[in-house]
């Protein structure tokens, strides 16, 4: 069976709506040959013949009336398919996002997020998922809609970003702990000992690769995937916690905070997404929502 040359159900539609080839070719810029053509090629499509003589005019067939509504919604509805994305309206938004995240990014930002979000849009829902690995297959099979991360060689290069913000790593002790007053060497800090913050379960960080190059090591007591119940030990211990400043803001309230005695490569916190999105008037709106939020 051979496929229809949807292009005819256009000339059905005007020649329907019109009740005449002559003003139906001038709609269609077409000359008065062509129109009859494509008129010949419809009543052969059809198996009817769609228009007849009728004293000086034309009229339309049975079958003709029956189509005429038909076509002229799917011809609306391809129009609109076709359409450039009006103007999206958030407060008219009825939605669902997932965002997966780490839980550092959760507990700095979400609150703030979330309050943008029902100012903005009341009919917007915020789906938060845990990210405990760089896997980007939830977001290529749409069950995630956008996350946050840092971009390395492992990240999918299908995948789009935008940086959100710089972090730097700083040292946690609770209040009294030895490091908490004083200057800090490098081997004073080494001293201690560290919790290791990996969500991939390595034994070893960018922390140990400084102070390998200064000749030092650390007693890494234990380790966590997440920074919130590193640091709920840090309160309950005389453990030292290694930690993004702006990721562990609000957890570090009545811990002490230090600079570290070395340098260490900024963090660069980006957002990602599928370019299946990249054009799509809401998931635009949010990333827009997500970037002011973390400016």
């Amino acid at each position: 069976m051979s496929t229809p040359d949807l292009n005819l159900l256009i000339t059905l539609d005007v020649l329907l709506r019109e009740g005449s080839v002559a003003r139906a070719a001038q709609i269609l810029r077409l000359s008065p040959s062509a129109m009859s053509r494509a008129l010949a090629r419809l009543r052969e499509t059809t198996g009817d013949p769609l228009l007849v003589r009728a004293g000086r005019g034309l009229v339309p067939t049975p079958r003709a009336l029956e189509l005429r509504e038909r076509v002229s919604g799917l011809v609306q509805e391809a129009e609109a398919a076709l359409r450039p994305a009006e103007i999206l309206d958030p407060g008219q938004l009825q939605r669902t996002f997932t965002l997966r995240n780490t839980d550092g990014f959760v507990e700095t930002f979400a609150a703030a997020l979330l309050a943008r979000i029902a100012d903005e849009a009341p009919g917007v829902r915020l789906r938060f998922v845990q990210k405990a690995d760089k896997d980007s297959t939830l977001l290529r099979e749409g069950r995630v809609d956008l996350e946050t991360g840092v971009v390395d060689d492992s990240t999918d290069p299908a995948l789009h970003s935008r940086i959100l913000f710089q972090d730097h790593w700083i040292g946690v002790v609770r209040e009294g702990h030895p490091l908490s007053a004083g200057k800090i060497s490098s081997k004073r800090f080494a001293g201690g000992q560290h919790i290791l913050i990996s969500r991939r379960g390595r034994n070893s960080g960018p922390v140990d690769e400084a102070l390998l190059a200064s000749g030092l090591t650390r007693d890494i007591v234990t380790s966590f995937g997440g920074f919130s119940a590193a640091l709920t030990l840090v309160r309950e211990s005389d453990l030292i916690a290694t930690v993004p400043e702006r990721h562990t803001s609000k957890l570090r309230t009545g811990l002490h905070s230090f600079s570290l005695p070395f340098k260490m490569p900024p963090i660069c916190v980006s957002m990602l997404w599928h370019p299946r999105v990249d054009a799509d008037p809401a998931h635009r709106w949010l990333r827009n929502c997500v970037r002011e939020v973390c400016v």
